[in-house]
């Protein structure tokens, strides 16, 4: 019995680990995001188009979300395993879509606006690397 407990609890860490770290993740990339993505609208849009500035901004935050990813699960010691890691993603995902969907609110954005918005060639490429930044903590096991 003692060790069907202690499997448990070493479970549970593992998942409040990961939930943590995906929410870390998302806080973070949305921050970076947030800097990078006025710099796109005030700069580089009015002069590139929309859907040119995203495709200058996107590899820039992957970038940054591989690394911000990297360093999330090492400090808060998410396991290696892809449960684990698809757990980090998942919040990480949710997190930062909500974040998203706070941001509209406050510039006055619906939800069905922003939902609209990814049918355009820049929302697009936008969600894609989303999706992208949601699968690294699995993309990071299989590296490794």
């Amino acid at each position: 019995m003692l060790d069907r407990e202690r499997s448990f609890s070493t479970t549970l860490v593992q998942v409040f680990r990961a939930t943590e770290a995906g929410a870390i993740y998302a806080i973070v990339v949305f921050l970076i995001g947030f800097i990078l993505g006025t710099i796109r609208v005030l700069l580089f849009a009015p002069r590139l188009g929309e859907t040119t500035a995203v495709i200058i901004e996107a590899p820039i935050m992957l970038g940054a979300s591989w690394f911000v990813c990297r360093w999330c699960v090492d400090r808060l010691d998410v396991g290696r395993t892809v449960a684990a890691r698809l757990l980090m993603g998942l919040v990480a995902f949710l997190v930062l879509m909500s974040a998203e969907v706070g941001l509209g609110a406050v510039f006055g954005r619906s939800i069905v606006d922003q939902l609209a918005s990814y049918g355009s060639l820049s929302g697009a490429i936008g969600l894609a690397a989303q999706v992208i930044f949601a699968m690294f903590p699995v993309i990071q096991v299989w590296q490794r």
